[in-house]
């Protein structure tokens, strides 16, 4: 850090000292001379504004503009949508990840603790790790001194809780992705009537008089449809993803029942 401050400090003196210099070396000049220089710098400074201005907007900046000339109605209410819906995607996707386990490993754990230590070791290992398939073990296990079908419905039944605790809230972005694009097209019917409604006034067909008023409505559908794009892409990641947890729940039910079945022939 030190360092650092020294280097900026070194290049604030070079900078300050040329500065001087070049302020002295036109100080020195004939008056004529200064003169052509002050004014060849002033050119250059309004070229380089008239240039800086001129440069175009940034694709961000574009964005900021046609949402503002879409109107804070409709454009407000599909923001919303867009904020709303990838809260919950993100929230799912966290979730998820956390929800992911090695399976095979797991499953190994628990045959490994079930032979040497029995029912109450493998449920200890169960206990110990997250995740749904964890959790289907845990109850397979906990009814596994009853007998092999009530463990097996067990497994079954906590699989479907498991199940809706990983579709939990995915259907709020179907409906986003869905009352997105169709609230843009109510904006861009509403702005079409408005436009029509000043032809009438006007008694002309005059393009000037609704182009205006035709582009901010259209402008609702452009943004209705970007926010259904981006969620689409999210909702469709999240569907994936459960679609691989459900299938690893399934494959590992398979799995400690055949478990179970070995440990009661081996007693």
């Amino acid at each position: 850090m030190k360092k650092l401050f020294s280097i900026m400090a070194i290049a604030a003196l070079f900078f300050a000292g040329t500065f001087n210099a070049n302020a002295t070396a036109v100080q020195t000049m004939p008056t004529n001379v200064q003169t052509l220089v002050t004014s060849a710098t002033v050119t250059f400074v309004q070229d380089d504004e008239a240039a800086s201005t001129e440069e175009p907007q940034g694709w961000h900046q574009a964005l900021k503009q046609r949402f503002i000339e879409g109107g804070p109605g409709f454009m407000g209410i599909v923001l919303l949508c867009l904020i709303l819906g990838l809260a919950i995607a993100i929230e799912r996707i966290i979730f998820l990840n956390l929800s992911t386990t090695n399976t095979n490993k797991l499953a190994q754990s628990v045959e490994d603790a079930l032979n040497s230590g029995g029912v109450e070791a493998a449920k200890e290992v169960c206990r110990n790790t997250k995740g749904p398939v964890a959790s289907i073990y845990y109850q397979g296990l906990d009814r596994a001194d009853e007998s092999i079908e009530a463990a097996e419905k067990a497994v079954i039944g906590y699989g479907g809780v498991q199940m809706g605790q990983l579709e939990k809230n995915v259907s709020w972005i179907s409906l986003f992705i869905a009352l997105a694009p169709m609230l843009g097209f109510m904006g861009t019917v509403i702005g079409m009537i408005l436009a029509f409604d000043k032809i009438e006034a006007a008694g002309d067909m005059n393009p000037s008089l609704v182009a205006g008023g035709i582009k901010v409505a259209l402008l609702t559908t452009v943004f209705g449809l970007i926010v259904a794009i981006i969620l689409q892409i999210f909702y469709n990641y999240i569907i994936a993803k459960i679609d691989s947890i459900v299938n690893s729940m399934e494959d590992a039910s398979i799995t400690l029942i055949d478990m179970l079945v070995d440990y009661k022939n081996k007693k």
